[in-house]
């Protein structure tokens, strides 16, 4: 099973160095020889773009893409995955915050037990360092609202770090959101249609350099907008994007491609 890891990067010349090399080395030592790490330079002011050439020189599995439109994170993740050739993408942030460990387990994860991973800091057995104190007293008010409101048993959409088979990306599509409230979009649009999920503990760490791009003060109605959006699909027309296989998820082999689901 192919992998593309989806990175998007906006001035990360401080981590994105050693994002890939944690990448690469995980990737390689437990055996996943397949992959590719699609890197979106999302309009970097710093050295970011010249990092991104010289790993793509030293590694031929790194493809780097530059976003010359709009910029955003949504817009960069989404160049991202209309890029990806893997059979199964991880979306991942390029300020080492993700443990590249995590990423083989997401990857075994979609291979033999579910169509989605979703990574939870809130959980027995995950690693939470660093967070700031007001980001999280509203991170738990947001993830508690989308919890009531679509009853499932996840209590941190609102992480960056999800994978999916790629047939379940075309599933959710149109996506529209063009900043971090992709981050909840395309869950929630996954299980609104009927994919399988596994949540799971995950080791997340404050960046150590740079600033994060995530700004609440202009996120809460982009969040808001998608959030009501996906829950008037969900309770309302739910049934007219429910996917129109009978099998569910099968458990990926050699050979098996991926079958395509609208």
């Amino acid at each position: 099973m192919k992998l593309t890891l989806v990175i998007p990067a906006r001035n990360e010349e401080g981590h994105l160095g050693s994002t890939l090399e944690g990448l690469q080395s995980h990737l390689d030592t437990a055996g996943i020889s397949d992959f590719e790490i699609v890197v979106i330079d999302d309009g970097s002011k710093d050295s970011t773009p010249e990092i991104l050439a010289a790993a793509a020189a030293d590694d031929s599995r790194i493809h780097p893409i530059t976003n010359d439109g709009l910029h955003g994170y949504g817009r960069a993740v989404r160049i991202g995955l209309d890029h990806a050739a893997g059979d199964a993408v991880i979306v991942t942030m390029a300020d080492a915050s993700d443990d590249p460990a995590d990423v083989v387990a997401y990857y075994r994860i979609l291979r033999d037990e579910a169509e989605c991973v979703f990574g939870s800091r809130f959980i027995s057995g995950s690693e939470l360092i660093d967070y700031p104190r007001f980001k999280l007293v509203i991170n738990r008010l947001v993830n508690l609202v989308i919890r009531m409101l679509f009853h499932v048993p996840c209590n941190d959409f609102t992480n960056a770090f999800k994978g999916f088979r790629r047939y379940v990306i075309d599933g959710c599509r149109p996506l529209v959101s063009p900043h971090f409230n992709l981050t909840i979009e395309l869950p929630l649009k996954a299980i609104t249609r009927g994919y399988t999920f596994k949540v799971v503990p995950i080791s997340w760490r404050n960046r150590e350099a740079g600033v994060s791009q995530l700004l609440l003060k202009e996120q809460g109605s982009r969040y808001l907008f998608t959030l009501l959006s996906v829950w008037f699909e969900w309770l309302l027309v739910r049934q007219d994007y429910l996917r129109r296989d009978t099998e569910g998820f099968q458990p990926w082999t050699d050979g098996v491609p991926s079958r395509e689901r609208k």
